[in-house]
């Protein structure tokens, strides 16, 4: 007997290693999605039935950003006028 087009299946999934939990839940925080919306993504693009999205922008590095001095004096470097350069 096969299922009607308007019912779902379930599955349960157990032994899930923890890098892969990991993985998941940050591709999940990164697309805006539910867990289980972002698994059937990653399920089925692994299967082959549909491409991964691809963003363009940069809302991967929001809140990654790592304090530096070296990187600090040259970006304060770049910030000062030559006023030499203007005349």
């Amino acid at each position: 007997m096969s299922k009607r087009r308007n019912e779902t299946i379930q599955y349960t999934v157990r032994g899930v290693p923890e890098q892969t939990d990991r993985l998941l839940r940050e591709k999940a925080a990164v697309y805006g999605t539910s867990l289980n919306e972002t698994a059937l993504e990653v399920l089925q693009i692994g299967l082959g039935v549909t491409e991964e999205r691809v963003f363009h922008d940069l809302d991967g590095y929001a809140g990654t950003w790592v304090e530096d001095s070296a990187c600090e004096k040259a970006l304060e470097d770049m910030r000062k006028v030559d006023v030499e350069l203007w005349k």
